[in-house]
């Protein structure tokens, strides 16, 4: 059977994604995200990721703690660029608005990104790379040519992270919702009896019309 050059790419990524499997666990969480761009042989390939705890625990200043989400990247190599999609499904732990209990928030988004590999004398840390994005273009050295995706994986996290985030109706935690409930009504009560200081003093002249 005869293999065109799109069919030819496609069975190179999937053994290329078998060969980082086998060996992810003998590599440390940074290596595993660090993607060398530069040493790409197809034009295509794909990378799967499983993101746990300790992801995040490796990240600094990260505000997550907790998850468990698989993410999909997609490379494509053209002239010059390298477009990544990103598709990352799972769930990350979170703080319930309402009782504050953790609750499992799920997560599904779609990102990309275009990386463009430069000759100027670029600095190779995270705040540099940070620094060199414009919109989502980001320059790399091409000494190196090596991206680091995990930052921007767990910014696409955070992104995908609704601004309300609650219990599904039943499951909140009853006693801490009714003493939060009860914290509010007496704050309500104690501000409703303050009086500005001004008017108490005001109500002691004897104003006559």
């Amino acid at each position: 059977m005869k293999i065109n050059k799109k069919q030819k790419n496609c069975q190179l990524s999937i053994v290329n994604c078998q060969f980082f499997s086998n060996f992810a666990p003998q590599m440390s969480k940074s290596e595993m995200f660090q993607i060398n761009l530069k040493g790409l042989k197809e034009d295509e390939i794909r990378l799967e990721y499983d993101v746990d705890d300790a992801f995040f625990a490796s990240l600094d200043g990260a505000q997550l703690e907790h998850g468990a989400l698989h993410v999909s990247v997609s490379i494509r190599k053209t002239a010059g660029l390298f477009e990544l999609q990103f598709h990352t499904v799972g769930t990350v732990t979170v703080s319930c608005d309402l009782c504050l209990d953790d609750m499992e928030q799920p997560i599904e988004a779609d990102n990309r990104l275009t990386v463009r590999l430069t000759t100027d004398n670029w600095q190779r840390t995270q705040n540099d790379v940070r620094e060199t994005m414009d919109d989502e273009l980001i320059n790399v050295s091409e000494d190196e040519g090596v991206l680091d995706v995990s930052w921007f994986i767990y910014e696409f996290v955070m992104l995908a992270i609704p601004i309300k985030h609650v219990h599904a109706p039943g499951k909140c935690n009853h006693v801490m919702t009714e003493k939060l409930e009860e914290l509010s009504a007496a704050r309500s009560s104690d501000e409703a009896k303050e009086t500005d200081p001004r008017w108490d003093a005001l109500k002691t002249l004897n104003i006559k019309d």
